[in-house]
Formats: structure tokens, C-alpha cells, sequence
């Protein structure tokens, strides 16, 4: 993996980086969460509420992103939005963060989701098949699917972005087309009018309260704490930054694939629900077997072929989803090794132009995680910090206004400053329910965080990182 190109090559399209957005988006949540939702909020109506709630943070916060990827339209996505607004400081937490939870940790959960769902159709790649054990490690054939789901779709990514861009193109397309069908199939086959009517007959009087074990809380918290899950089925929609550097006229681009995939996926994750609520009786839904409403509302479609149908879609889903994930992450390591961050073999291109030191190290350390099993707490650890990173990128789009007015900005964030504004309140008045609230999910994450501080000064001090540039 030598460097024999000093660039990026532009080769992705419009099309190319609203299936990046899409198909990083669309993993398994949509088909589980809303059992954890249902029973939080206990009504149908509350329940579209929390979805209808991330889909407007979701597409504001792609929105306000716009505005950013137009003036830095550059390979490292937020981590560069948070270098130029905030200092090296907080972008390296983000990337600290980043490498050792948010996109490897996520690249392991939906690379297992995978493997669990083709058990589906070949028990026999279950988790439930342990192939070694030793004391308390086990080795299971769901874990040896997964790394070699994410080693194969390396390996094609690191031959050149061209081979990662047909994946995530044809395979977004292909679960889009696949979700649509599946939600006006249930609609035709297993929509029953007694069952939306009874869903919808107490739309606003579920049950409002949360029990934390010691108190009853009410509804608010229970719709901050709800929106987890919502927020985590909508998240890995900035990946598309991380990519600028190979996107055709980029100042455009990348700001309109943020919106249109978006709202692709968002759209279809309402419309989802909905079909959830006239398949299925509400309690259906809260209680469905270990959280698999999808499988559940595919049954009520199509009678016993439902696991099979549902299983064959959530597989075409995370292959995509993971696909796009291991495409954009390798990004934002080039670029903190290019500012002294990383191990600067990782700031190379390989002669087909894309960052392969970095997309091997994410594979080794992903698969690493997928080994370990717990991949699924350090994502609970993390959602109270990805949200504040969420927070202060959007924060750091008022700090460019103020500090860099001249700047240009060839698109505009559409409804400044009140939208993003609008972002900031609804995600802090989150942290702050979780931290209230779910403090497992808070100050574990911001631990890890915390770890990457004297990481930071560390490389300072062997001279990697430049001092002067700490401010922006």
C-alpha cells in the first residue's frame, strides 16, 4: 500500500453519494427499535411522534451540514468541520471517538446483524454455533461471518472507489425497492381495520411513564429517552462528508445528497411504522419475539415465508450498510494522520488512489471488536457522545458565521439561524434525559472520550501534532 497518487480521484456522482447516505443509514434498526419505543411511550401516536421527531432532526442536521460541506469540501467530513470551528482538540476527540467506537463499533453490530439473519436460512452461521471456546472467550460462526463480511467488502474497497460505489449503489437501490415493498405488502396482505382502528383509538393515552426501577417518569423523558433508538436507525447519515474528496462538484453535492438521502430514508422509516401499526396490535409490536417487529409484521403479510422474506431483506440491507460504512471511515483517518493524528501511514493513498492503510486498520480493529462482544455496549456507551459531537458541529456553524463572515459558502444552510437552533435544543434537551435519566449510556462514553485527551497531548509532545494550530 504505497503512495503512488498524491489525490483523490472525483469519480462519485450525485446519484453515488445519496446511496452513500441512504444505504449507510438504512442498517437493521428500522426493522427492531420500535419494540424499545412502543414500550417506552406506550401509544401509537407517540410512537410515530419519536419517529417523526428524528426524521426533523435528521434532515436539519443534514441541512446545516450543507452549508459546512460547501466550505470545506474535503476528504474527513466533520472531523474538518470541527478542526476549522472548534480547534485540533475537540476534531481529534471526534476522531479518537470515531476509530475506537462510533464507525468500527457499528461496522461489527451490523456486520453480526448479518450473519444472525442468515442463520435465518443456514442455521448453521448462527451465534448459537460455537466453533472454539476457552474459558470465557467464545468463537461463534455469526462472529466468523461477520469479519468476513468486513474483510471482503475492504478488500473491494481498497481496489479503487469505483468497485465500492456499485456496491452501495446497487445494493441502497436494492433495499429501498425492497423496504417499499415490504411496507405495501403489509398494507395489502396484512393490514387488518380493526387492529389500526383499536392502535389509533387511545392515540395520545399510552402509557406515560418510564421506570427507571426506583421512580415513574413522565412522558417527556420517556420521548427523549425513546429517541435513541430512532436517532441510531437514522445515524451514519454525515458519512457522505467524509467522502468529499472524491465527489464531482462538491460544493453542490455533498450538501445535496445530505437532504435527498435523508429524506429518502426518513420517509420510509415513517411510512414503516405505520404499516407496523395496521399489521399489528400495539402490544404486538412492544412485545414482539426479541424485538423483531420486522419479522413479525413479514409473518402477518405473508404467513410462515415472512422469516425468510424479512431475512433475505435485512442482508441485503446491512451488506450495503456496512459497505458504505467501511467506504467513508477510512476517510477520516487519512485526514488525522495528514494533521500528525494518526499513524501517518494512514495519510497515504494506494495506487488506486484510496486510503488503504486506513480501511485495513478499520477492518483488523472492527473485526477486533466483533471478536471481543462488545461492540454492542461500547454503542450504548456512545449515543449521549455522538449527539454532543452532533451539537457542537452544528454549534460550530455559528462560529464560523461570527468568525469567518467572508468565508465563502456557496449554499447556505436553509433556515438559519432558527433550524439549527431548533437541532441544538431538541439534542440537548436529549443529552440531558439521558444523562438524567440512562446514565449507563452517558458517562461510560464520555470515558472513552476522556481517554483520547492525554492521547492528544501525547502526540504533541513527540512533536505529530502542530501547537499552532490548535485554534482556529
Amino acid at each position: 500500500m504505497t503512495q503512488s497518487d498524491s489525490s483523490f480521484h472525483r469519480s462519485l456522482t450525485l446519484l453515488d453519494g445519496t446511496m452513500l447516505v441512504a444505504g449507510s443509514m438504512i442498517g437493521s434498526g428500522i426493522f427492531i427499535v420500535s419494540a424499545d419505543i412502543a414500550r417506552n411511550v406506550g401509544s401509537a401516536g407517540y410512537l410515530i411522534l419519536v419517529w417523526l421527531i428524528s426524521a426533523l432532526m435528521t434532515i436539519v442536521g443534514a441541512l446545516s451540514y450543507g452549508e459546512l460541506s460547501a466550505m470545506y469540501p474535503k476528504a474527513g467530513g466533520q472531523y474538518v468541520y470541527l478542526r476549522e470551528a472548534w480547534g485540533r482538540l475537540p476534531a481529534f476527540l471526534y476522531g479518537w471517538s470515531f476509530f475506537t467506537v462510533i464507525q468500527t463499533g457499528t461496522i461489527a453490530a451490523v456486520g453480526v446483524a448479518f450473519a444472525k439473519f442468515a442463520a435465518y436460512l443456514f442455521p448453521a452461521l448462527g451465534d448459537q454455533n460455537i466453533l472454539f471456546s476457552a474459558g470465557v472467550f467464545k468463537l461463534s460462526a455469526a462472529q466468523l461471518v461477520s469479519i468476513a463480511l468486513i474483510f471482503f467488502l475492504t478488500f473491494v474497497n481498497s481496489r479503487g472507489v469505483e468497485n465500492g460505489k456499485w456496491i452501495q449503489t446497487v445494493f441502497t437501490l436494492a433495499k429501498i425497492v425492497s423496504v417499499l415493498a415490504l411496507v405495501l405488502f403489509g398494507v395489502f396482505l396484512g393490514a387488518r381495520s380493526e387492529i389500526w382502528s383499536a392502535n389509533w383509538a387511545n392515540a395520545w393515552q399510552g402509557v406515560t411513564a418510564v421506570d427507571t426501577g426506583t421512580v415513574a417518569l413522565a412522558l417527556l423523558p420517556a420521548i427523549g429517552v425513546s429517541m435513541v433508538g430512532a436517532l441510531f436507525s437514522s445515524d451514519s447519515w454525515n458519512s457522505v462528508t467524509f467522502i468529499a474528496g472524491e465527489i464531482r462538484d462538491p460544493k453542490r453535492n455533498v450538501g445535496l445528497s445530505l437532504f435527498l438521502g435523508t429524506a429518502i430514508v426518513c420517509t420510509l422509516y415513517v411510512v414503516a411504522n405505520l404499516m407496523y401499526l395496521a399489521v399489528m396490535p400495539l402490544d404486538g409490536i412492544a412485545h414482539a419475539e426479541a424485538d423483531r417487529v420486522g419479522v413479525a409484521a413479514a409473518q402477518a403479510a405473508f404467513g410462515p415465508a415472512g422469516t425468510t422474506v424479512i431475512a433475505l431483506l435485512i442482508m441485503v440491507s446491512t451488506f450495503g450498510c456496512v459497505n458504505g460504512l467501511v467506504m467513508s471511515g477510512a476517510r477520516v483517518y487519512y485526514t488525522m494522520a495528514n494533521d500528525g493524528l494518526f499513524f501517518r501511514q494512514v495519510g497515504t493513498l494506494n495506487k488506486r488512489a484510496v486510503p488503504g492503510w486506513g480501511l485495513w486498520l478499520q477492518a483488523i480493529y472492527a473485526s477486533v471488536l466483533c471478536l471481543s462482544g462488545r461492540y454492542g455496549d461500547l454503542l450504548d456507551y456512545v449515543i449521549f457522545v455522538v449527539l454532543l459531537f452532533y451539537i457542537l458541529t452544528i454549534a460550530g456553524l455559528f462560529r464560523l458565521r461570527a468568525t469567518r463572515p467572508e468565508a465563502e459558502r456557496p449554499y447556505r444552510a436553509f433556515g438559519y439561524p432558527l433550524l439549527p437552533a431548533l437541532y441544538i435544543a431538541l439534542a440537548v434537551a436529549i443529552c440531558v434525559a439521558l444523562l438524567i435519566w440512562r446514565p449507563t449510556y452517558t458517562w461510560p462514553g464520555l470515558g472513552i472520550v476522556l481517554l483520547g485527551v492525554p492521547t492528544y497531548y501525547y502526540l504533541r509532545q513527540r512533536g505529530q501534532a502542530t501547537p499552532a494550530l490548535d485554534t482556529p
